[in-house]
């Protein structure tokens, strides 16, 4: 009945069910666990009308012309700067790490001299990772190094990760630069927005083609299995393709182990005044056990007297007890991931996407572009 399956409704599945859909005429199968589609960029709205993210803040940026355009063709946006501060020695400052971050924590003249210094090193408004700095010969610019490495990224990311930072892969430290300027945005992308009516919203409209059918609460093992080099669905081998966006070890039933993830336990509170702070998001690197608290009027502007905020606690990841957020990039975890993809090239018919099949992190808008290339050879015109 179908010429293909998507695991999982988040927004690798929508964009692929999709496409797959709408430019080849293909009947396609989508089973998602959850009740719900859009995975972790899942929203809905409070009783008094808020839009919340439900599995913590999702704020689109991107560069590509290509995803804007594509996603564009689901959604209205608002237009939406993503600001960032961090509390530190008591007070709240920008984040990323900026010139202006320096004038707010730093005496004039060592602020101004730290400034001089970077911009002979590096471009202005370029982007440098916090554990370079602490490499420069220069004491003025280890000493900003240390500093920041002290108050806003190590106790943060032991408290994300459990670990220090040094002993992270690069691909997450990269993520928490010092920026060389004045730009106080968390993201500098070309195209930054919220999707009106939420990303739920903007999936149902990807979803929503007559050669789409969606099941929502089904484990995709419970009816499929993948073994012996084939898939079989209720009992009968299916050859057509099946993209997979679920957790990869979860599929081949553990067999080389459990891959690490770190999960979040996620807090709401309604508070009874307009705003609760001064920005979306503020950072708690130190002396707290939640590292972040969003305000989500500030995403979702409201004509209210009450708001909504989200207070996250980092967590062990602990299968069938919460959710798997953010894969644990280190040299075990990595090789058990290539013994999982050797065993996905046995199957000539099983394509993975997504960052639990990839075991990789993605932005939206990238893992939109890999899931638009995944459909090759198909254009993105409705």
């Amino acid at each position: 009945m179908f010429d293909a399956v998507v695991v999982g409704a988040g927004l690798a599945g929508c964009v692929i069910a999709e496409r797959l859909a709408s430019q080849k005429n293909w009947k396609v199968l989508i089973v998602e666990k959850e009740k719900h589609i859009a995975g972790h960029c899942y929203d809905s709205r409070t009783e008094f009308g808020l839009l919340i993210h439900r599995y913590g803040p999702h704020l689109f940026h991107t560069n590509s012309k290509l995803v804007w355009e594509y996603l564009s063709q689901f959604t209205e946006w608002d237009y939406y700067q993503h600001h960032v501060q961090a509390f530190i020695d008591g007070r709240c400052v920008p984040l990323p790490f900026s010139f202006e971050t320096m004038d707010l924590l730093f005496p004039k003249e060592l602020a101004t001299r730290l400034k001089e210094k970077l911009l002979r090193i590096y471009t202005f408004n370029q982007k440098v990772p916090i554990l370079e700095l602490m490499k420069q010969n220069d004491p003025d610019i280890q000493f900003l190094g240390s500093y920041i490495y002290d108050k806003v990224f190590k106790n943060y990311t032991a408290k994300q990760w459990e670990m220090l930072p040094e002993h992270i892969d690069s691909m997450v430290t990269a993520r928490v630069p010092v920026l060389v300027g004045r730009d106080t945005r968390y993201f500098s992308d070309i195209y930054q927005a919220v999707p009106r009516n939420g990303y739920t919203c903007m999936m149902e409209n990807m979803v929503n083609h007559r050669n789409i059918k969606l099941i929502l609460g089904l484990n995709f093992l419970e009816i499929g299995e993948v073994r012996d080099h084939t898939i079989t669905i209720g009992g009968k081998t299916f050859d057509g393709p099946i993209y997979y966006t679920g957790p990869i070890d979860e599929l081949f039933g553990y067999c080389f182990g459990e891959l690490p993830y770190r999960s979040l336990e996620l807090k709401f509170q309604t508070i009874q005044k307009p705003y609760y702070q001064s920005c979306a998001t503020i950072n708690y690197p130190n002396n707290y056990d939640y590292t972040r608290i969003t305000d989500f009027k500030h995403i979702h502007p409201l004509d209210t007297s009450q708001t909504t905020i989200l207070i996250e606690y980092p967590k062990k990841f602990k299968k069938d007890e919460n959710e798997p957020y953010y894969p644990v990039f280190t040299d075990e975890s990595q090789n058990k991931y290539q013994e999982y993809r050797k065993l996905v090239e046995k199957y000539k018919n099983l394509i993975l996407i997504g960052r639990l099949a990839e075991y990789t992190y993605y932005d939206m808008d990238d893992v939109v572009e890999q899931a638009l290339k995944t459909v090759e050879g198909i254009g993105y015109g409705r």
